[in-house]
């Protein structure tokens, strides 16, 4: 393995935080955990803006994959993540990966779910885009959109959220 690569999985690994129990304890370098009292959520405040909020018992990593020491990546495998990237964050773009999707963003808000092999997005400010990690096809999501992204080639389908759906996502982590 060449030095460069060590050290990228080295620095990943740093970062890497595989669930809630162990980043209850640890925060990334120049980030703020904030334990949210008797509900279970973590809220992890970075440099330049970046707020990532779990649900109680979510399944995730925070990853930094160009290697410029700043997040830019929440691998996802269960239940829910809220993420806030504003305008104007320095680097190549914030991305959520779970199993079924790729939803990646520049300057705004929105939710990602993973739950029984499907995985919801829904934006709440800005635009995403989303796709299968095998397909280059995607589709973007304005404000109040969502899709459902489930296994299979069908094509994703956008549509808007009832405010029944997006308040029950939302309320899940603490908004």
């Amino acid at each position: 393995m060449r030095i460069s690569n060590l050290r990228k999985y080295a620095f990943a690994a740093v970062f890497s935080l595989c669930s809630i129990p162990v980043f209850a304890q640890t925060a990334p370098a120049g980030c703020r955990l904030e334990v949210v009292e008797g509900s279970g959520r973590h809220i992890l405040h970075c440099p330049e803006g970046l707020t990532v909020t779990a649900e109680a018992g979510a399944r995730f990593e925070l990853l930094d994959r160009n290697g410029d020491k700043v997040l830019d990546t929440v691998r996802l495998r269960d239940k829910a993540v809220l993420v806030d990237v504003p305008r104007g964050r320095i680097g190549s773009g914030f991305q959520v990966v779970t199993p079924q999707a790729i939803a990646a963003v520049r300057g705004t808000r929105w939710a990602v779910d993973v739950k029984d092999g499907t995985t919801a997005v829904f934006v709440v400010r800005g635009r995403v885009s989303v796709r299968r990690p095998q397909s280059a096809a995607s589709v973007v999501l304005d404000p109040g959109e969502g899709v459902n992204v489930g296994v299979g080639a069908a094509p994703l389908a956008v549509h808007r959220w009832s405010a029944q759906t997006a308040a029950a996502l939302l309320a899940r982590l603490g908004e």
